[in-house]
């Protein structure tokens, strides 16, 4: 790391990833590095060192792309992959030549440079299917568009022309093929936001002919001989189905001319297409199109034969709504894999899923012949079942997916199913055929059944009756024991689900005594669960235990111990080797939760601190990297619960948090603010001492910073609560020196706001006296700038009902207690500063930012480092920076004024 400093260090790299000469290994590695050293330090970021010269970096842009295309495809993937790197960084304002240089290898002839040139567009473009529209983008795409549409169509119709030719030759129709693929995603990446004029009218007939016409095409030199992985043809014909969807969606009026034939060639290849797992995403996208067309007001005439309904619904649907061998395996021998793709909102691209969506498109204009339909195979299905339920549970898992189908007319990943069918009864549906399975004694037999019946809870939730879901509760806790991965991951995630549940009027559907009975059994199970081989991790157990203790919040004081031993043992082991983000941040949560309702009773909070601290400082001493934000918000709450004094293991850990290579890290930050500010509002005459030069070297360090600066207004801001004035004395007019520095060196709007808080919380603290003496002492009349150019302009955009309280309080001392205003040379910013009070009292906030600050308070450091995530149970508690103030502003100002002395008054009414 050290190196990448280094004048020359990127070229260096480049240079050995090009040595013909050099061990084909060594030359990979050599672009595996450069690629992380271009990941790692291209992007110029406020307050970090640029460790690439302008020099190097102009070198690099300009010989890379040809780098890349004369050397092995392993090590052109890697330099393809730095070259989207830096275009996201320079393209097209700092590298105005990367387009017309890749569209000149066109012409070469050289399909293995053209597959080069086209896999970098491909990775430069593919952000612009869901990108957020903005000018910038439009110009961006407009560029690309100007030098790259005109060659792609060009590309494209030549190598149509080519596969012909090749008809016999494997080897050179895998490549023409996989340039096929290339070319297909990198228009649907410049048509994903908008049908430019390239592609629009006539220019879009020759792409569109030649999709039909691959659609169409059998070869089987391009498919693939393995039944799992897909080939390049499999591949093509799925990424024409999606972007031929896209265009039945966005597009109806340039598309509608091509969309029989493309419902027909679809139409066609989902009933010829077989059950392997190779085809998965080809059937999926082909679905998703005609799921797409279904719901089109315009095409719906396509669909309003009933034979065609039916033959849809028979030859389409149902044979990939099937439980298949594969899907088996899955569950069994991956089952991590299953839940991914099975559990709501992460199914997409699954044949049932998109089968479930296509059944929805339908039953938007042909409900009642769709669900007659399917009621018949209902009825079947589950009869078949009843006749061998051993033998033919796969007939019940499909008539169960697809009453899921039939039944939901609206769904979020939030909220399951949201909207129901008036014609299927979901609630009589579950007692009849989802009970039966989960009150089966036997948790481990026909795993799948009671994976579907749980689902079925899941998907429907919001609109099943609530003794039906109380009734649930204990059962989940029951198939928490089961050895399926599945059916207890599936049990911890409705338990999960259930217990955030909220009705119509926003309570909570599970109430504490709803759990009460069962919450003992449950917590038993739930770590019972997490001791299996498979769920030693598993990130839905652990949020099912955390909602299940936030549910019964202050009685969980009986169980806080037995609930400590388990989570500091569960801590101490994922902590040497931490895999699974989301699961460490529901531990942490859980251990929060459990500190913060029960850290108060009994003297608990000690009890914590015995069993946490030796964990925590094995955390610190490895440096485990992961959790270091975690353990400083977990110290930060225990130290703010705890009573005074303040016990010396705490004030061993204070030096560490002055560490100056803890702050370089940019995930560390807010967690260190927040337990500096905890030591300062605990023990302020400690930090007074000779701590306090220190504190105030790191406020120094983090207003300069546009990213942090917010933090170093936190940190301050509690220095003048809590340390006394007459300590801060010696340092505070270098304080408003140091803030006045950076308003003259890097003014931003989320700056300004923060300076006004501050400059306001000093005048509610000690007087609009104070302040003005203090400014004008730095320069004179200084404080009549600050009134004119920051307050009366900016206090408006103040946010927070806490902050604009500050804000009032702070210009109502101004206005009532401090001569200065009421005489020259600021009588005049008197009335216009009124004015901007009773703005602050009747507008809403100005929330505008200009063009240029959009993205200033975006963290995005290049390279690995472990993010901040706030601990939602370590929650900041609700704090009054000014007690003894009313609580809104209005009233604070008529506070101000039927306190302040007769003269003042008079002064007022002038």
């Amino acid at each position: 790391m050290q190196l990448e400093g280094t004048s020359g260090y990127g070229m260096l790299l480049m240079q050995i990833a090009d040595g013909a000469t050099v061990d084909m290994r060594l030359r990979l590695a050599a672009a595996i590095n450069f690629k992380n050293f271009v990941k790692r330090n291209w992007r110029i970021v406020e307050d970090q060192p640029n460790k690439i010269s302008s020099e190097d970096r102009e070198f690099i842009k300009r010989t890379i792309v040809g780098l890349m295309l004369k050397n092995p495809e392993s090590i052109q993937r890697q330099l393809s992959d730095a070259i989207t790197i830096i275009g996201q960084e320079d393209f097209p304002g700092n590298w105005k030549d990367l387009i017309p240089e890749m569209v000149s290898h066109f012409r070469s002839g050289d399909f293995y440079q053209i597959n080069g040139v086209l896999r970098t567009a491909h990775s430069l473009t593919k952000r612009y299917r869901h990108e957020f529209q903005s000018q910038q983008l439009w110009a961006e795409i407009k560029i690309v568009l100007e030098s790259f549409a005109a060659p792609l169509t060009e590309l494209f119709h030549s190598t149509i022309q080519l596969v012909p030719q090749h008809a016999q030759n494997s080897q050179a129709l895998q490549v023409l093929f996989n340039s096929l693929l290339l070319i297909a995603k990198v228009f649907h990446s410049l048509t994903a936001q908008d049908l430019p004029d390239q592609f629009a009218d006539k220019n879009l007939e020759p792409w569109m002919n030649h999709f039909h016409d691959l659609l169409t095409t059998d070869n089987k030199l391009v498919e693939s001989d393995d039944d799992t992985e897909p080939g390049s043809l499999e591949l093509l014909k799925s990424q024409i189905c999606e972007t031929v969807a896209m265009f039945a969606q966005k597009y109806d009026e340039d598309f509608s001319g091509y969309l029989p034939k493309f419902v027909q060639a679809i139409w066609n290849l989902l009933v010829t297409t077989d059950i392997k797992p190779k085809h998965d995403g080809l059937v999926s996208n082909a679905l998703e199109f005609l799921a797409s067309v279904s719901e089109r007001p315009a095409y719906k005439d396509l669909f309003a034969n009933p034979s065609t309904l039916q033959s849809i619904c028979e030859k389409v649907i149902l044979p990939n709504l099937q439980f298949r061998e594969a899907d088996e395996e899955l569950f069994e021998d991956n089952p991590e894999e299953y839940v991914h793709r099975d559990l709501e909102g992460s199914d997409v691209g699954t044949r049932r899923h998109s089968a479930c969506n296509l059944v929805r498109g339908l039953c938007k204009f042909f409900e009642t012949p769709v669900i007659e339909i399917f009621s018949t195979y209902i009825t079947t299905l589950l009869q078949n079942y009843a006749e061998n339920p051993v033998g033919n549970w796969r007939s019940k898992d499909s008539a169960l997916y697809l009453i899921a189908a039939i039944a939901t007319r609206s769904k979020t990943t939030k909220h399951g199913a949201t909207k129901t069918s008036e014609l299927v009864n979901v609630a009589d549906i579950f007692q009849s055929q989802c009970l039966p399975d989960l009150h089966r004694a036997a948790v481990n037999e026909q795993p799948v059944l009671k994976a579907d019946a749980i689902r079925y809870v899941v998907t429907f939730r919001s609109v099943l009756p609530r003794d039906i879901l109380v009734g649930v509760v204990p059962l989940m806790g029951i198939h928490l024991t089961s050895s399926s991965h599945v059916v207890h991951t599936y049990a911890a995630h409705c338990l999960e689900k259930l217990l955030v549940l909220r009705d119509s009027a926003g309570s909570l559907v599970m109430r504490p005594e709803d759990i009460k009975p069962h919450f003992e059994g449950l917590l038993v199970n739930l770590f019972a669960a997490l001791k299996f081989e498979t769920s030693q991790q598993n990130e839905y157990v652990m949020k099912a235990i955390l909602r299940s203790m936030s549910t019964m919040k202050d009685n969980l004081v009986p169980y806080s111990e037995i609930l400590l031993k388990e989570l500091s043992t569960k801590l101490a082991a994922v902590s040497l080797n931490p895999t699974k983000p989301h699961f460490n941040h529901y531990l942490f949560e859980s251990i929060c939760c459990i500190i913060r309702y029960t850290g108060k009773a009994d003297n608990k909070i000690e009890t914590f601190e015995a069993a946490l601290f030796p964990i925590i400082e094995s955390i610190l001493v490895r440096d485990v990297s992961e959790f270091v934000p975690y353990v400083f918000q977990i110290l930060s709450l225990m130290l703010e619960l705890r009573p005074s004094p303040i016990p010396p293991p705490y004030m061993v850990i204070f030096p560490l948090l002055l560490t100056p290579a803890l702050w370089e890290r940019t995930g560390n930050i807010a967690a260190l603010v927040r337990l500096l500010r905890a030591f300062i509002e605990k023990c302020p005459a400690i930090i007074s001492g000779d701590k306090l030069s220190a504190v105030l070297g790191v406020f120094q360090k983090l207003i300069a910073s546009k990213t942090n600066d917010h933090e170093g207004f936190y940190l301050i801001e509690t220095l003048i609560e809590s340390i006394k004035q007459v300590d801060l004395a010696p340092f505070i007019k270098n304080i408003f020196v140091i803030l006045f520095q950076r308003l003259q060196s890097s003014k931003t709007v989320k700056y300004v706001k923060g300076l006004l808080v501050f400059f306001s919380l000093y005048a509610g603290k000690f007087g609009g006296v104070a302040l003005v003496e203090l400014v004008d002492s730095i320069q004179p009349k200084l404080f009549g700038m600050v009134v004119e150019k920051l307050f009366i302009p900016d206090v408006q955009k103040v946010g927070g009902q806490v902050e604009r309280r500050i804000c009032a309080v702070g210009i109502t001392k101004m206005l009532t207690e401090t001569p200065a205003m009421l005489s020259e040379p600021y009588v005049l910013l008197w009335a216009p500063l009124l004015q901007t009070l009773v703005k602050l009292f009747e507008l809403p906030e100005d929330s505008t930012i200009p063009e240029d600050e959009h993205f200033v308070e975006i963290e995005d450091t290049p390279g690995y480092q472990a993010s901040y995530s706030q601990l939602m149970f370590a929650g900041v508690k609700e704090h009054d920076p000014l007690p003894g103030m009313p609580r809104t502003p209005k009233n604070t100002w008529h506070s101000a004024c039927t306190s302040c002395p007769r003269r003042s008054l008079v002064s007022c009414r002038r």
